[in-house]
């Protein structure tokens, strides 16, 4: 166990893309957890597009950040000290902590990790937020039928791999949106995926939605926004859900950008556009958990995690969200300066 603790905190908000301004590496003693709180040596550690929302001094779903606050977001850690009798040394578990190398974290807000199951990181991924949201967004919000055609942007990030799955599952055609022919390939070749456009390739989002759906859109889950959700809306068809979980492509605007009018075009597809918070389906928490959990676990859902090693990088993985470095869930792995 380190004599100190590395941990990034907010340094200053950002004006457009944030940059390493944002972030500062401090030193300090390693914290003392009290009673019902776990003190974990973090493992892993999720960097989120979201974010991004905490780093504007206004008001959203998510709780703005303090400038000179430590970062936060979910962590895998192991259990150096425990002051609950739910948690003792050595066990893996998971929950809400700080970029650092070690963090306080609520017992009654952390869950097990299953190495068995899957590997740790999997837990920020698939196995944690992004695969829930996935799952909720898709079936509660998606409603998918067999023979529907869903359509999803993001594809080949955190959620939208796990939604494309999931939609395959449920005997749906899926189309996924993403910006490399490396990714584009995992999703057909690896995910199932039917079709993927690669997006930096075509010019015309239309036309490559024409040939990939050329039934039309039934569900549109949207981790983009920007021209392919332009695109998309123009190809609903009848009684089609659309699912709003993320807008990447407008995170880091300063001023709202204007585009094509998409809400005349929900009128005569009678189409259902809904945001979506995982939030608010945290009594249901642990149905998506156990039902993730079978699936990777039978390998009817595949993962992939991006790891980027060294705390000292987690500015630059969180940094690369926005321009599309990870496939899968981008996470960074915590080790001891020159390793363990």
């Amino acid at each position: 166990m380190r004599d100190s603790n590395r941990e990034w905190v907010f340094a200053e908000r950002p004006d457009g893309e944030p940059d390493m301004d944002s972030f500062e590496l401090r030193e300090s003693d390693v914290p003392s957890p009290k009673h019902g709180e776990v003190l974990v040596r973090v493992r892993y550690l999720s960097v989120d597009p979201y974010m991004r929302g905490r780093m504007r001094d206004a008001e959203s779903y998510a709780e703005p950040w303090t400038v000179g606050d430590p970062m936060e977001g979910a962590v895998v850690g192991e259990v150096v000290e425990s002051k609950t009798d739910a948690y003792e040394a050595g066990d893996l578990v998971t929950g809400n902590g700080t970029w650092a190398d070690y963090s306080v974290l609520d017992a009654d807000e952390v869950a097990p990790v299953d190495p068995s199951v899957a590997s740790p990181e999997a837990y920020l991924g698939v196995l944690g937020m992004p695969g829930r949201t996935a799952y909720f967004g898709l079936l509660d919000i998606g409603e998918p039928k067999p023979g529907d055609t869903v359509v999803v942007s993001g594809a080949a990030g955190a959620v939208g791999s796990v939604v494309g799955q999931i939609a395959k599952l449920n005997g749906c055609r899926v189309v996924g949106f993403a910006g490399t022919d490396e990714k584009v390939e995992w999703l057909t070749e690896d995910l199932g995926f039917d079709a993927a456009i690669n997006y930096d390739d075509v010019d015309d989002y239309r036309s490559a939605l024409d040939d990939a759906a050329p039934g039309g859109v039934d569900v549109y889950f949207d981790n983009v926004g920007g021209p392919i959700t332009d695109a998309v809306f123009t190809k609903l068809n009848l009684d089609a859900r659309v699912a709003v979980c993320g807008q990447i492509a407008h995170y880091n605007d300063e001023s709202v950008p204007s585009g094509p009018r998409k809400l005349p075009q929900l009128i005569a597809a009678r189409a259902r556009v809904q945001g979506l918070l995982v939030g608010d389906y945290a009594p249901r928490f642990a149905e998506a958990s156990e039902q993730l959990a079978e699936w990777v676990a039978t390998g009817e859902i595949t993962h992939r995690e991006t790891v980027v090693d060294g705390l000292e990088n987690a500015p630059d993985a969180f940094l690369g969200l926005f321009s599309g470095d990870n496939i899968g869930k981008q996470v960074v792995g915590v080790s001891e300066p020159g390793g363990e």
